[in-house]
């Protein structure tokens, strides 16, 4: 398919494929307000951070625009916490393979130690605290979570040892409203919303897809606008929508993406079938 898109439309890359370079992506100026946020603050102070929002809205690429961000920086330890279903003795076994600290998850007492401790050494020696960043958060269960908030300070709540930003849907609010989360809950101190995108932002994303791709004209500007009007306001339906027309004008080799062509995949297909109402009609 690479040979045939830059040989087609002179495209770097599939600006539809999930696996998008970082340069690919928008980020509005919420987003990036939060970004600054956590590079500039939560990264020195330590505490929660929460991003929330429906799927498809920009959760996961809010996370990598960050991680990519934070990569940048001079002496920030960053981890990413990959299987937030784990039960309790998963979770330690996990953190121990992130910060490289050897774990016997039968001995809890003896990880949680030996995890503070390496956190405490890297703020020691940094001055920053180390940042966990966890996708998929509303998976993580309520005992991983209260444990989450026990390992990562010190001194009766007074000195933070590192820094979790957590990413999920309402489920993960609707967790944290629980009595026995409502500790967790307290402490979040920096939080980003995500809700369905408008159409002209939308619209400004899929622009800047093309752009990046190598060929801003390889849709119509009518199309587009459909396109972003057919989204709901999720930007994974807009993606999803554009891939399927990607791959239909690459099979029909058609040079540009237009409406005539969004008619022609998505229009639906004619019913073979008569009305029952018709058919008494034709009897009589």
């Amino acid at each position: 398919m690479s040979k045939k898109l830059r040989a087609l439309y002179g495209l770097k890359y599939n600006p539809f494929a999930p696996e998008l370079p970082t340069e690919a992506l928008l980020a509005s100026a919420k987003i990036e307000h939060f970004l600054w946020r956590i590079e500039h603050s939560l990264v020195h102070e330590g505490g929660f951070a929460l991003i929330s929002g429906e799927p498809g809205t920009g959760k996961s690429v809010t996370l990598r625009l960050l991680a990519e961000r934070l990569a940048r920086l001079a002496d920030v330890s960053v981890g990413v916490l990959t299987h937030p279903q784990s039960n309790l003795a998963d979770f330690y076994r996990e953190l121990g393979d992130i910060f490289t600290v050897g774990l016997q998850p039968h001995n809890r007492w003896g990880g949680f130690k030996a995890l503070r401790q390496r956190w405490l050494t890297h703020l020691e020696q940094t001055r920053l605290r180390p940042i966990l960043l966890i996708d998929e958060a509303q998976e993580l269960t309520p005992s991983v979570l209260c444990e989450l908030r026990l390992l990562s300070s010190a001194e009766f709540d007074s000195r933070l040892l590192l820094s979790v930003v957590l990413a999920g849907d309402r489920r993960l609010n609707d967790k944290l409203r629980r009595e026995e989360l409502l500790p967790l809950g307290s402490r979040i101190r920096t939080r980003l919303t995500i809700d369905y995108a408008s159409r002209e932002e939308l619209l400004a994303g899929l622009q800047h897809l093309l752009d990046s791709a190598g060929n801003a004209q390889l849709m119509t500007p009518e199309l587009m606008h459909t396109l972003c009007e057919h989204a709901l306001g999720n930007f994974r339906v807009l993606t999803t929508l554009g891939a399927e027309l990607l791959d239909a004008a690459v099979q029909r080799q058609v040079s540009v993406l237009d409406e005539k062509l969004y008619l022609e995949v998505f229009a639906a297909p004619p019913s073979s079938a008569r009305p029952a109402s018709t058919k008494r009609a034709s009897a009589r």
